[in-house]
């Protein structure tokens, strides 16, 4: 492997490999033990081994991932991202509600699972690729965290999981969605917001757009749409069209990080001791495809993705 393509395995620390599950289930169990060390790691331990059975195909019920986009990779990043924003919210916090360790483990687990409706499983109807469940995927995922939680000992919170896993899509607006309380919907604005911030600083973030996240688009019907008059209209012509359109898309993002979740983004800054490592890397990204915006050619984009699907 060269330096480069390792690179394009690792966060935007450059600390853990985003594409092996026991690195990130180990990182993040240090910040879950450093902020609260009487606890026990075993609900968080059970859930990434388990999620990576999923995901590999070697979990009873689930076939393997066949979505390049939301991969593995993607399910780690954005896990990493909800314990960081954790992490920053308890050691910014002043006179406010903690979000303490149950809640943490329900964040984690719920980040985890975030795009498990994506799986194909074999009691579905019958589909070429997961992506066809785009439109669908959040509500499949809700659907599953209420049968599963309870294997980890957390049945009293099947069905704000299921709740909480909407913050991370668009069947609902966030702010329809109902939870039992303020540290929840908390909780589900950085849920939100991992999930955004996570993708957008990948280092193969605009790679993975023209070749991965569109050939899903195509599937999950996301790439026409329907005009006033019946007629299909095309939203994104190819995966080039994709990227030249991503900073469109971010501007659409930056109000959803800043106003339905609440500019929860920014206790990234307190995790990593002023800087948001997160924030940097996506305007990076933007930056560059605002100038392939106006490129005749995608030849810049050269970074070659990890391969996680068996």
């Amino acid at each position: 492997m060269t330096t480069d393509n390792y690179s394009n395995e690792l966060d935007v620390a450059k600390l853990v490999r985003t594409t092996d599950a026991i690195q990130v289930n180990q990182e993040v169990d240090r910040i879950f033990l450093d902020l609260y060390p009487d606890s026990k790691t075993d609900a968080l331990d059970t859930a990434f081994k388990d999620a990576t059975s999923m995901y590999l195909g070697d979990y009873p019920g689930f076939m393997a991932c066949d979505t390049a986009y939301h991969d593995i990779q993607h399910v780690l990043e954005v896990t990493l991202a909800m314990a960081r924003l954790i992490d920053g919210y308890e050691r910014s916090r002043v006179g406010v509600q903690p979000i303490g360790a149950h809640l943490f483990n329900l964040g984690v687990v719920t980040a985890l699972f975030h795009d498990i409706g994506y799986l194909r499983r074999p009691n579905d109807p019958p589909v070429r690729n997961g992506a066809e469940f785009t439109l669908v995927h959040v509500s499949r995922g809700a659907n599953f965290l209420r049968e599963y939680l309870p294997r980890l000992g957390m049945q009293e919170m099947s069905d704000i999981a299921a709740a909480l896993i909407h913050f991370t899509g668009y069947e609902k607006p966030v702010k329809s969605i109902e939870v039992p309380g303020l540290i929840y919907r908390l909780l589900g604005n950085l849920l939100g917001s991992a999930d955004i911030i996570a993708q957008m600083a990948d280092r193969c973030y605009l790679e993975k757009c023209r070749d991965r996240l569109y050939p899903e688009f195509v599937d999950g019907g996301l790439a026409t749409k329907t005009n006033a008059n019946g007629k299909p209209t095309i939203v994104f012509s190819s995966g080039e069209d994709l990227v030249r359109k991503t900073p469109g898309f971010y501007a659409g993002a930056t109000n959803r990080l800043t106003q339905d979740l609440d500019n929860s983004f920014k206790y990234a800054e307190r995790h990593f001791r002023g800087q948001n490592l997160y924030l940097e890397e996506l305007n990076k990204n933007i930056q560059f495809a605002q100038e392939l915006s106006v490129a005749p050619d995608m030849s810049a984009l050269r970074r070659v993705p990890p391969e996680t699907l068996k």
